[in-house]
């Protein structure tokens, strides 16, 4: 609960609290404060415990920490590999793809291997870079849909 709090910052609420509370005080506060969380404690605890009964047998292995986003996610998507996610994510090489995007962009050669973005070789691809001359006859117009 307080890991992420220093030897520093304990004293300085140590001091703030004898200065707030008084030396006489003190000692009574903390009994207070410590009953209140044991009885938050114990009230969570017993809310825990009904709960899970009344889910009944079947979910006797559930935790609540599952339900965070984070674990949930984790636990149905990563360690739990029944859609192949783990296959899909290794099958992609992002480096190469996105080198590949920004060479088409710059109107550059790829340098992957694969065909060039510059040029409609042998590929069969067309170059979308490529401004075309005009329209064959009988062809429609290109139809942009951002522009209507």
């Amino acid at each position: 609960m307080f890991s992420d709090i220093g030897a520093l910052e304990v004293v300085a609420l140590v001091i703030l609290a004898v200065l707030v509370f008084g030396p006489d005080k003190l000692p009574k506060v903390i009994r207070d404060v410590m009953q209140f969380i044991r009885k938050v404690r114990e009230f969570s605890d017993s809310a825990k415990a009904d709960i899970r009964n009344e889910l009944g047998p079947e979910f006797k292995d559930f935790e609540f920490e599952d339900l965070h986003p984070k674990n949930f996610v984790r636990k149905q998507l990563l360690d739990n590999d029944e859609l192949g996610l783990k296959e899909i994510r290794n099958g992609f090489d992002f480096k190469e793809e996105m080198s590949a995007v920004t060479d088409a962009v710059h109107g550059r050669e790829s340098g992957g291997g694969s065909a060039s973005a510059g040029s409609s070789g042998s590929s069969g691809t067309p170059d979308l870079l490529r401004k075309r001359d005009g329209l064959t006859p009988g062809e429609a117009p290109p139809f942009d849909s951002d522009a209507t």
